[in-house]
């Protein structure tokens, strides 16, 4: 009896250490050991979007169509105690296929981010900010119907903010407010027809009349395919939920220039409901207006002698796009 009392006892010991063991073992290893917190915080999210409507024998009429729009955002932000770097990818691109019509573009944007941030205190909501931004898009831009010339082209435009200033970012009520005095706003329009043109403010190309054809004209100095401005840019982002899976997104860009026609500002609106279904299912309405002063809008002219087309100036218009669409969303690490 005391033998099988002494070896239990000595199992009980013997199974107490090796699990103690363990213990100490796992706690102390390094592979097991606990991470640090990243600094770093990730947004990756793509969307589709499609919308379609068909006719057959419909004696009301109508058009078959077809649009899909394809979407991704992706960020990067870090953070820790008095810095704050933001760093934000934006892609769009949609088509557009009706009976009887080409393929039509309806959406092409390019657009980076980054603004870097340095704040007295944890506690302070304000930052000595500066800010890089870039806008361009994927393909060539046409006015429908007339696909010969084209009126926009990748980095034709492309637009390059760079500056300084003050940015009050409140992450409980999801909104960022900055404003610099001193942004170099940079216009590239890297294709040399365009860029003769005089198409998006570039100095336009000098041409003088031929004097042996006075119908032709010579080509004195081409057009510059680089302009830039220095002045005032305020930006502005909202996000807030208004109803339970009802989000409302603001973004506003506003720049006027010191030297060329201060008071005159370029205006970028975005605004944007979106309506969840689901974590992958999304409706959003969506409507964007662009005002620069810049930017010309173009019109066909037909030469009633030759019946050739061309495409003129006729000067800055409000732009203005609007969006409803129903689609997919994948949010991803």
């Amino acid at each position: 009896m005391k033998l099988l009392r002494s070896t239990l006892l000595l199992l009980l010991l013997l199974s107490t250490s090796n699990n103690f063991a363990q213990i100490i073992q796992t706690t102390l290893s390094p592979n097991q050991a606990p991470k640090p917190p990243s600094n770093w915080s990730k947004k990756n999210q793509l969307g589709f979007d499609i919308s379609e409507i068909a006719f057959v024998n419909w004696s009301a009429g109508g058009t078959s169509s077809i649009s899909g729009l394809f979407k991704g955002e992706f960020g990067r932000t870090y953070a820790k105690k008095n810095h704050k770097w933001v760093n934000e990818l934006i892609v769009k691109y949609g088509l557009n296929k009706q009976d009887g019509t080409e393929l039509r573009k309806t959406d092409d944007a390019f657009q980076f981010n980054s603004t870097y941030g340095f704040r007295k205190d944890t506690a302070s909501n304000w930052y000595y900010s500066s800010k890089l931004n870039f806008n361009t898009q994927f393909t060539n831009g046409y006015n429908y119907p007339n696909r010969d010339v084209a009126i926009s082209k990748p980095f034709a435009p492309a637009y390059i903010f760079l500056g300084a200033g003050a940015e009050n970012a409140n992450k409980q009520k999801n909104r960022v407010f900055y404003f610099s005095p001193i942004t170099l706003k940079t216009t590239l329009v890297l294709d040399q027809y365009l860029a003769n043109q005089g198409s998006f403010g570039v100095k336009k190309a000098v041409y003088a009349t031929d004097p042996l054809d006075p119908t032709q004209q010579i080509l004195i100095e081409e057009g510059q395919k680089v302009k830039a401005e220095f002045g005032i840019l305020f930006t502005a982002y909202m996000k807030n939920e208004i109803y339970k899976n009802v989000f409302y997104e603001n973004r506003l860009s506003l720049y006027t220039d010191y030297l060329n026609k201060f008071g005159n500002v370029d205006i970028d609106y975005d605004t944007r409901l979106d309506l969840v279904v689901n974590a992958y299912v999304k409706a959003n309405i969506g409507l964007h207006l662009i005002y620069d002063d810049d930017i010309k809008t173009k019109k066909d002219v037909v030469d009633p002698s030759t019946g050739n087309t061309t495409q003129v100036n006729d000067g800055p218009r409000m732009q203005l796009r609007q969006v409803l669409g129903v689609g997919l969303v994948y949010a991803f690490k």
